[in-house]
Formats: C-alpha cells, sequence, structure tokens
C-alpha cells in the first residue's frame, strides 16, 4: 500500500469517527520521523528544490508550505483538526480571537457594507464594529439576541452579515441560531457565530444552519491558559478569502500555540462535560443564598431560554453570572473575599476565575451601552474550573460574608 492510499483511507476513517475521535487524531500528517505527537515546526521559511517550484508555490499553482505566516504544518494541523470538529470544510488559525472576528470581517465586508450584531458581545468586539471598522465605512446595528424581530426589523440592503454569541456574555442569554440562519439566508447575509462559550464539544452552529463559526482558542479549545489564538471555520470559498487577508495583513497563529491548541482539543470533550457539571451545580447552589439577588445560567430550569439552550446544545457550559448587593462595592467586596478563584477576565481555564464585567471585560463600553447589554454594576461573572465544588462552593460563601 502506498502512503497516499493509507493516508485517504485514515482520512476516510476519521470522516466517520465521532467528535472524541477526531478532537485527538484529525489533521496530523506524520512525517518521515514517524512521530506520535503533533511536531513543532517552528520555521519561518521553507526551503524549495528549485527556483520554479517557489515560483509555483508563491503563486499558489502547486500547493506546499511558503511563508510560516500563512502555511506551517503545525497551524495547518490545528485548522483541519478544529474544522473537523465543527463540520466545516476549512479552517483557518488566527493570532487571537479578536483577529479572528477582525479578519472575517475584513475578508468578506467592504466600505458601505452593514453588520447586524447581538448586543450582548463580548465588549472589545463592540469597540471594533463600532471605533475601528466604521472608520472604513462599515455600519453595525445592535439588538437583543433573543428577539429574532429585532434582528428582521434591522437588516437593510446592504446587510452582508448577521453575528452573535451564544451564550452570551456574561449573562447566558441564548439565540436562536436556525431561526437567525433563516432571516440572515432571505436576504443574502452570513450568520457568524462566536462559538467561544460552548465549542463543538457542546454546540455545533453550522449543522444548525449558520455560514462561519469564530472561536477564540485562547479560552476552552487550550483549557489552562496557556496561549493566545483565534480560528474561522466554514465554507472553502469563504475561508479562503479570509487565508487570503491573513496572508496580507498578518494576524497569524504561532505554531508553538497552535500544538498547546491541539494538546488542549485532545480532552476538549471531557473537559466541557466536566466543567457545565460544575457550573450547574454552583448556579444551583447561589440561587438558594440569601445574599445572590438573581443567577443567569441557562443550565438553571427558570432560565427563560433553558429549552433552547438544550435543543442545539449538548451541556450548559462553564460560565455563569450573578448579582450581589445593589452597587459595584458590593460585587468588588465579594471577588475580594475569595481566596482559591482567580481574579482574572480571561475563562475557559482548569482554574475557576472570577471578574466584575462592568470594569474589566465591558469596561470599555459607555454606561448606556452597558445598561442595554444586562451589565449591571453589581454583577459578577464566574467561569468555573476543575476543582472540587464542595470548595467552590465554600470560596463563594467567603464572599456571601463580605457582604
Amino acid at each position: 500500500m502506498t502512503e497516499q492510499d493509507y493516508l485517504a483511507q485514515r482520512q476516510a476513517v476519521l470522516a466517520e469517527a465521532e467528535l472524541d475521535t477526531r478532537a485527538v487524531r484529525a489533521g496530523q500528517v506524520r512525517t518521515a520521523e514517524g512521530e506520535h505527537a503533533e511536531p513543532i515546526f517552528m520555521t519561518s521559511s521553507y526551503v524549495f528544490a528549485s527556483a520554479a517550484e517557489a515560483a509555483a508555490r508563491f503563486s499558489g499553482e502547486q500547493a506546499g508550505n511558503v511563508y510560516s505566516r500563512y502555511t506551517n504544518p503545525t497551524v495547518r494541523t490545528f485548522e483541519e483538526r478544529i474544522a473537523a470538529l465543527e463540520g466545516a470544510e476549512m479552517g483557518v488559525a488566527t493570532a487571537s480571537g479578536m483577529a479572528a472576528i477582525l479578519s472575517t470581517c475584513m475578508a468578506l465586508l467592504q466600505s458601505g457594507d452593514h453588520i447586524v450584531c447581538s448586543r450582548s458581545v463580548f465588549g472589545t468586539t463592540t469597540v471594533l464594529l463600532t471605533k475601528y471598522l466604521a472608520k472604513l465605512g462599515i455600519d453595525a446595528s445592535f439588538v437583543s439576541p433573543i428577539d429574532v424581530q429585532q434582528w428582521r426589523d434591522a437588516i437593510r440592503p446592504n446587510t452582508k452579515i448577521l453575528l452573535l454569541e451564544t451564550p452570551s456574555n456574561p449573562l447566558s442569554e441564548i439565540a436562536d441560531i436556525r431561526a437567525l440562519a433563516d432571516v440572515a439566508h432571505q436576504h443574502n447575509a452570513w450568520l457568524v457565530v462566536d462559538n467561544c462559550f460552548c465549542t463543538p464539544a457542546l454546540q455545533q452552529p453550522l449543522a444548525l444552519g449558520a455560514d462561519i463559526v469564530v472561536h477564540s482558542a485562547t479560552k476552552y479549545l487550550d483549557g489552562q491558559g496557556r496561549a493566545v489564538g483565534g480560528a474561522v471555520v466554514g465554507r472553502r470559498e469563504q475561508m479562503n478569502e479570509v487565508l487570503g487577508f491573513i496572508r496580507t495583513a498578518g494576524p497569524s497563529m504561532s505554531p508553538f500555540n497552535a500544538w498547546v491548541f491541539l494538546k488542549g482539543l485532545e480532552t476538549l470533550r471531557l473537559r466541557m462535560t466536566a466543567h457545565s457539571a460544575s457550573a450547574l451545580a454552583l448556579a444551583t447552589w447561589l440561587q438558594e443564598q440569601a445574599g445572590v439577588k438573581k443567577v443567569y445560567y441557562s443550565g438553571l430550569p427558570d432560565h427563560p431560554q433553558h429549552a433552547l439552550a438544550a435543543s442545539q446544545q449538548k451541556a450548559f457550559g462553564g460560565v455563569l453570572s450573578f448579582e450581589v448587593g445593589s452597587d459595584k462595592d458590593a460585587a468588588w467586596r465579594f471577588i475580594d473575599a475569595t481566596r482559591l478563584v482567580s481574579i482574572t477576565a480571561n475563562l475557559g481555564d482548569a482554574k475557576t476565575t472570577i471578574v466584575h464585567p462592568a470594569t474589566t471585560t465591558h469596561g470599555r463600553l459607555s454606561p448606556e451601552q452597558r445598561q442595554q447589554a444586562g451589565i449591571a454594576d453589581n454583577l459578577i461573572r464566574v467561569s468555573v474550573g476543575l476543582e472540587d465544588i464542595d470548595d467552590l462552593r465554600k470560596d463563594m460563601q467567603r464572599g456571601l460574608g463580605a457582604l
């Protein structure tokens, strides 16, 4: 059997494999060294056999490595693996999650185009749209993630992208992906879904009708807070445009970071299942505490979109939020009284993190924008890690004691 025949058969087997198997195996092509783990190709450039081959590679006539800004074997393995997990034709790796969103917009939009965006997205996404893309003549309207009619009403003849996060950050609002995909396609627009909170282990937006999925690989895809990166996946036609922007503008993922993310993907479903179980247990407990005014977590039966979340997700994720007291001081007292969890804005880590969204992740928004997004001054966000749930409850009790 030739090597090509073996690789073709292996690819066919992986195409039919379950998610856990693809998370461990997809995308890897062993070198002549016969390595078992994926190698890290720490090189900026590649040597060609001849001037003719170099010309063919640079022109795109011949497939192969050219320059690590946009072709690197380790990065390519990550791209193929995340695409396999999301059920996409192609993936493109980026330097960060924000670079993934920027690259998608820059590759697919032009001056005069319009975006309809959920008002409940990461604060920096809002700044990107309203401050920087606006300079290029790309306009954005913001609507409720859960009101499909608002999305319909906001669409204009020049609308090209509908952009959302679901579950939302930090209030765990659940958007109806199928319904919004129908709205987008009725108006010849693309539905772009940030799948950071669920990952493909819990939610696959492309299967629900979305056109493009973006990720901050920095979060759950890594899982241990070690590296910064992002990814965009979707149909080959659009992804080649995104890759073209990466080649030109250079927001590239480093080979080492790609290798870190590959190691993270191997345990993705196991971690997401554990994160979700602990988050549900902690949210249920917090809901019973006298010092907690309200808990935001779609896994709770009284959450307004609980049934929708259960229908389009395999579990409810590891991020929850809750309100304490009546102001920022109460939230800060709670946060400062904890001793086990980490006060940091990152999420998706094995270590539980806690943060005050109004002064960190959404601090660049105006008070009016925060109010529209439901980001109250007394709101606290927790990304539940992999510690023992009893220890997490005890630490939250320390916070409650400070109230």
